[in-house]
């Protein structure tokens, strides 16, 4: 039997001490190894993210050495105890020692791995509360009593509150009184829910209160999470004062617009880039017999003849590749639209386009003119027979000064002709020693010769018989001559073309064009100078007099009683041409008549 030199300590004590020893064992953490649950105070974040199986292998393979001492321990108190043997004693108390050694470096690891997952919790902790002070919208958190316990500094900024005023306070200090009771009974209804966020009030806006009282409207969103037991609400929320006003603007605005559309006169229509209408004005209802309400979303075709729908497509697309921001529709001045009830009328039309929302719009402005169209073609009618009986009355005013003209030449100058005979036949028997008889004669004689050649003049004037027998251009030289004879200016004729072979109304028009311009020169322009120029050219006939006269003010009111420049208008446009006059004082006078060859007029 082994004896020791140390005294001997009874068992109860030796007990004790064993259990002063497993102590440390005790207070450490419980560990839920059969749901792999590891306190997150007692280990890291990465510890507390690996599973349960791998967690509760490395807890028991650290445990598995301490048990086993721990086992042994008691194993050896108990056999001393009762065999009683101070040599089991002595091995029991090593093991003790051993096992405090082991329990101390365990204990030591767990502080380690605590510490470091609370310096990982509060680094957690500390981003967390970064992204919250530094967002742009307020968020404020909650417990359940409705105590504030996170007031951001976005939430001071809008609420007009300092953080320290509110922290503590109930969230009612920021609702308005008459909106505490539902506020609260909405939260306490989403606590009682399983949902972990969801947006408040619906698709209504919420309303909040500043320190100065004054309230705001805001859009909100609430959570729920639990920490300790106890939950916690955080809300997070926005200020919409500024969109709200410009909702209300915006809304201003398009009433406005819409008051402006549905009193316009004219139809206004939009359409999308699949040409399908988009927005119908009042006036573009009446015009096409359509409600708002069929139109809207219609294509556009609805409103466009069969006949003309492709083209019309084509442009619209030609129209969109443009970068012309408007223009006139159509390459006639009138297109054709259709009503509801199958009619087909006339509109006038503008398009413009605009992007918008990564898509194009036209909006294409009407106009109803059927009754402008009918009043056109009216005025034209009217036009047209006023130039027919124009051109009648030219006719009949022709005719009838070629019949005076004849008469004058044939009728009177054979009488005057007749009285030169008698007068020279008288002359042939007078008695030489009567002077006074003589003289009479040679007076007769003299005014029958002036007769004789005014009557050549009138009837020349009239209607030139060569115009008729010899031609337009003999007649034009005759013309001029009998100009220049009368005003001593002189006056050139140019001619491209020997051969003009107009028909008698064409020639008839030219040679009265050139005598008026001639006429006109005598009396006003104190020219040195006539050009008449007749150039042909393919499929017309251009005529000009040019003088170098004094000139005048076309702008300048027409005299009264003068109807010189009118009439020159009036027999080109007999022809279906144009006559244009330019002049300047100081610069002469160009009169100018131009008309297509092929245009016939009965002749005079």
């Amino acid at each position: 039997m082994l004896t020791s030199e140390r005294p001997f300590r009874p068992i109860k004590s030796a007990r004790a001490d064993v259990l002063e020893l497993a102590r440390p064992i005790a207070e450490l953490p419980r560990l839920d190894v059969r749901r792999g649950v590891v306190p997150s105070a007692c280990v890291p974040e990465a510890t507390a993210r690996l599973p349960a199986g791998r967690i509760g292998g490395r807890l028991l393979l650290v445990l598995a050495p301490i048990l086993a001492l721990t086992a042994l321990t008691a194993a050896l108190v108990l056999g001393a105890w009762l065999l009683d043997r101070r040599e089991m004693l002595v091995a029991a108390a090593g093991a003790g020692l051993v096992l405090a050694l082991l329990a101390i470096v365990s204990l030591y690891g767990q502080v380690r791995q605590r510490q470091s997952a609370q310096r990982s919790w509060g680094n957690v902790e500390a981003r967390i509360g970064d992204i919250v002070e530094a967002a742009m919208d307020p968020i404020v958190t909650v417990d359940e009593q409705q105590t504030i316990l996170v007031f951001n500094a976005a939430a001071e900024k809008v609420f007009a509150w300092p953080r320290a005023a509110v922290i503590g306070q109930p969230l009612s200090k920021l609702i308005p009184e008459r909106f505490h009771d539902r506020h609260k009974a909405h939260i306490a209804r989403f606590g009682s829910t399983g949902t972990t966020t969801r947006r408040m009030g619906g698709q209504a806006v919420l309303t909040a209160l500043r320190a100065t009282g004054e309230e705001f409207p805001i859009e909100a969103s609430i959570s729920q999470h639990s920490e300790d037991g106890r939950k916690r609400f955080t809300v997070i929320l926005r200020d919409i004062s500024e969109r709200l006003r410009d909702e209300i603007r915006l809304a201003q605005s398009e009433a406005r617009l819409r008051g402006v559309l549905d009193s316009a006169m004219d139809a206004i229509i939009t359409i999308d880039d699949r040409q399908h209408i988009v927005l119908f004005n009042t006036a573009a209802e009446a015009m096409f017999g359509c409600s708002q309400k069929d139109a809207v979303g219609a294509p556009l075709n609805w409103l466009i003849p069969d006949r003309f729908r492709t083209a019309h497509g084509e442009h619209v697309r030609s129209f969109g590749e443009t970068q012309t921001s408007t223009r006139r529709m159509g390459a006639q001045r009138i297109v054709t639209g259709l009503r509801r009830n199958g009619d087909e009328f006339p509109i006038d039309a503008s398009i413009s386009q605009l992007s918008a929302g990564g898509g194009k719009f036209f909006t294409v402005i009407l106009r109803d003119v059927t009754e402008r169209v009918r009043a056109e073609e009216a005025l034209r009618r009217s036009t047209e027979e006023l130039r027919e009986l124009g051109e009648a009355a030219h006719e009949a005013r022709e005719q009838e000064k070629s019949r005076i003209s004849r008469e004058l030449h044939d009728e009177l100058g054979q009488a005057l002709t007749a009285l030169q005979m008698d007068v020279a036949w008288f002359r042939q028997r007078t008695p030489q020693g009567e002077p006074a008889l003589a003289a009479k004669l040679d007076r007769m004689d003299a005014l029958l010769n002036t007769t004789v050649a005014a009557t050549r003049r009138i009837a020349g004037e009239l209607r030139p018989l060569m115009l008729d027998d010899l031609g337009l251009l003999p007649a034009i030289e005759w013309l001029m001559d009998v100009f220049t004879q009368r005003t001593g200016v002189e006056c050139e004729l140019k001619l491209s073309d020997d051969e003009l072979n107009l028909s008698d109304s064409q020639a008839s028009v030219v040679f009265r064009v050139i005598q008026e311009s001639l006429n006109n020169v005598a009396k006003h322009a104190h020219a040195s100078r006539v050009e008449v120029r007749i150039d042909r050219h393919a499929g017309g006939l251009n005529v000009s007099v040019h003088d170098d006269g004094v000139g005048f003010t076309p702008q300048d009111p027409r005299k009264l009683n003068s109807f010189g420049l009118l009439g020159l208008r009036e027999r080109a446009s007999m022809l279906g041409g144009q006559a244009i006059v330019t002049s300047s004082p100081g610069k002469g006078t160009r009169v100018e008549v131009s008309f297509p060859i092929g245009k016939h007029v009965s002749a005079p």
